[in-house]
């Protein structure tokens, strides 16, 4: 009987063992997961003393933004968080040196006295803890003399200095310049979700990367990282933009003077290349509380108003299409015109102009437009929205870029439809548009009826590799009619010889374009207040266009008329883009061609080579190198080895912009380039110490 208790007992001893023995690895594999589900633990804390690690996800470094020149746009900047573990120090080096360190961490982050040191120190010390953060952000310089201060100098395992957290920022090398339109990629709170804008959300996808695995370690305040890297992260795709830096900051700097001197709301300007839809520019512009102006709202794709006159061209272009008007025919423009118990005047205090031609109707942008197409189309008023829904002045442009707004266009119909509806939008009112969708229709006139997707990127690579370029998109191969065309160019151009915008016109070239005066309602403010918006749109010069252009200028607060306000911020642009722009300057020093071999630039031997060998130059490699210097002999070409350090300040001087800002930020340098051709000279000397995210001028002649 005792022997069958026994066997029982045993029994039942093995099954609970058992079941305590689950439990136990229930309980193990539950906290695995709640310290995270990607997690693997390497080792416990009964191996001999050893602390837990799991393997986690390690960040890429986001891609570069550069401009069309390769200048950069958007860079990344690592710096890095320092903490301490003041318990795997040795006792006999912590009596020793502990003043030391706290005296060279004082010189070095000030706000904290040495006494302040030692106490936090010495503290986190008796109590066990493995992580006292001792500076937040710290420069790649500052983690260096960090490295040789007295303890720290041993080492993680004995001096106890942990630098490895490293965070990296998105920084803005030009400042204000294309704020908006770079964008960010923020997680927003309230909404969980990512929150992207501009190029950075819109190519988020290729600027992300891919991530990499790293091991962190279980200490008593959390997970930290070991750095050690399971594997490595793929860095980010670089983003070429078709922006062209030096138009940008004239446009910027011209539009912000302009806003100063009339005290306006708010302002925007756009540049576009008309054979291509590229925007070379892109400025918005709004007053602060502290009465300057900054980057905010993208007015530019994201704000519908009313185009007032400029509008005066998709009217004139439906009229002629339609076979309604000739520019020839002669109209009545007697000042004042009238419709039910609604009047509207000429911009010259109603006066008019008399019996003139409706081309010099528009030249002087007359009001009389109300009449031409109220009597051209009132009996069947859609058909004239039906020929503006033909031009794509309905749609939006479907950019890249996310928030831009449709335009706003009441028809026959419609509750706000009315009998004013249809010469009141003649001119410009109960319609709405983003400037960028006015800039695209003219652009379509400059560019003889072909209609393109405005650009915003021109290229993606992967390293040196080419993943994806943006051709010129067609939305639309012919607007309208070549006559009709052809008639409205005539039109844009008599604008600036005889009309409203003659005393604006270029002393250098011929300007085509159209100003536009119009009344906006202001809710933001306590009742309805009425204000003006200036604007002034076309392109230069008026034969063989190169750029499109809209100025639009909101709430002004002394003159009001487009041609003052905005035409004279386009004539500014377009004078110093013609004056820096070897597009419209013949070659001074064209004739016959010099015999012998041309001057070479220094910079990588492979595109060299590749370059001599499609010119037939002959080239000498005197000692291979992939980076050489250049010098022109009689009858060839010599290339000789140019040492180029990598965690040194790169020798850049003689080579392209293209070269001289790959070298510099493969050094991780913050290059700033200056001027066109090749490098005359850089900020700091080469040979010195590369300082990570440290900012060098490159200058270009």
């Amino acid at each position: 009987m005792n022997e069958k208790k026994d066997v029982y007992w045993r029994a039942y001893l093995i099954y609970f063992g058992f079941v305590v023995l689950m439990l136990v690895v229930i309980f193990k594999t539950v906290s695995i997961q709640l310290d995270g589900g990607s997690s693997t633990v390497m080792s416990s804390a009964s191996d001999e003393g050893k602390l837990p690690t799991r393997t986690v996800p390690r960040e890429s470094r986001r891609g570069q933004i550069l401009d069309a020149n390769m200048s950069p746009l958007v860079t990344s900047v690592s710096s890095y968080n320092i903490y301490m573990d003041p318990t795997v120090i040795e006792q006999d080096v912590f009596d020793k040196d502990m003043g030391a360190l706290c005296k060279a961490l004082n010189k070095l982050y000030p706000e904290k006295s040495v006494n302040d040191y030692s106490t936090a120190i010495r503290s986190c010390r008796e109590r066990g803890r493995r992580y006292l953060e001792i500076h937040l952000k710290a420069t790649n310089e500052e983690r260096k003399k960090l490295n040789k201060m007295p303890i720290f100098k041993l080492g993680r395992f004995k001096g106890g200095l942990i630098d490895n957290e490293e965070v990296v920022d998105r920084v803005l090398p030009h400042g204000e310049y294309l704020r908006r339109t770079l964008g960010y990629k923020n997680w927003g709170k309230e909404k969980k979700r990512w929150i992207k804008v501009g190029i950075e959300g819109a190519f988020d996808e290729f600027l992300k990367g891919e991530r990499g695995r790293e091991i962190e370690q279980k200490i008593s305040t959390g997970w930290k990282r070991t750095g050690e890297i399971t594997k490595e992260a793929v860095e980010g795709a670089t983003i070429v933009t078709t922006i062209d830096l030096e138009i940008q900051e004239v446009a910027h700097t011209e539009l912000l003077n302009q806003l100063f001197a009339e005290e306006a709301e708010k302002g925007c300007v756009i540049v576009m290349e008309v054979k291509t839809g590229y925007v070379k520019a892109i400025v918005n512009l709004v007053k602060a509380d502290d009465g300057k102006y900054y980057e905010s709202w993208n007015q530019a794709i994201g704000t519908p108003e009313v185009p007032g006159s400029t509008f005066k061209l998709a009217s004139l272009m439906a009229a002629l299409e339609d076979k309604k008007v000739k520019l020839s025919d002669r109209v009545n423009a007697h000042g004042v015109y009238r419709f039910y118990n609604n009047r509207m005047d000429d911009s010259n205090n109603g006066i008019g102009y008399g019996v003139i031609t409706i081309q010099k109707a528009f030249e002087k942008s007359s009001n009389v437009f109300t009449e031409i197409i109220n009597d051209a189309y009132k009996s069947n008023p859609s058909a004239y929205i039906r020929r503006l829904k033909q031009f794509g002045l309905d749609k939006k442009l479907g950019i890249s870029l996310s928030g831009e707004r449709g335009p706003v266009m009441n028809e026959p119909g419609d509750s706000q439809w009315s009998g004013i509806s249809l010469p009141w939008m003649a001119v410009g009112y109960g319609f709405q548009q983003t400037p960028l969708q006015t800039l695209a229709f003219y652009n379509s006139v400059a560019n003889n009826g072909i209609m393109l997707r405005p650009l915003f990127v021109k290229e993606i690579y992967r390293g040196k590799d080419l993943i994806k370029s943006f051709s010129p998109e067609v939305m639309n191969p012919q607007i309208c009619s070549p006559s009709t065309i052809r008639d409205l160019q005539e039109c844009l151009v008599g604008v600036m010889k005889r009309g409203t915008g003659r005393k604006i016109n270029s002393a250098f070239f011929d300007i085509a374009g159209k100003t536009g005066t119009a009344h906006i309602i202001d809710n933001s403010v306590s009742g309805v207040k009425k204000k003006y918006q200036a604007s002034f749109v076309g392109y230069f010069p008026a034969k063989d266009p190169i750029y499109s252009c809209i100025v639009v200028v909101s709430a002004p607060g002394k003159n009001i008329y487009g041609a003052t306000v905005s035409g004279t911020v386009f004539t500014s642009i377009a004078n110093k883009v013609y004056a820096s722009s070897l597009k419209y300057h013949k070659p001074i020093n064209q004739g016959k061609a010099v015999e012998g071999v041309p001057i070479s630039v220094d910079g990588n031997s492979g595109d060299l080579i590749q370059c001599y060998k499609g010119l037939n130059i002959p080239y000498k490699m005197v000692e291979p190198s992939s980076w050489v210097s250049t010098k022109s002999q009689v009858d060839h070409v010599e290339m000789m080895r140019r040492y180029i350090g990598k965690e040194t300040v790169p020798n850049v001087i003689g080579m392209t912009a293209k070269d001289a800002v790959y070298l510099m930020e493969r050094a991780g340098l913050r290059a700033v380039v200056k001027g066109y051709g090749k490098v005359v000279s850089q900020s700091e000397v080469a040979g010195k110490e590369a300082i990570r995210g440290k900012r060098i001028q490159i200058v270009l002649k």
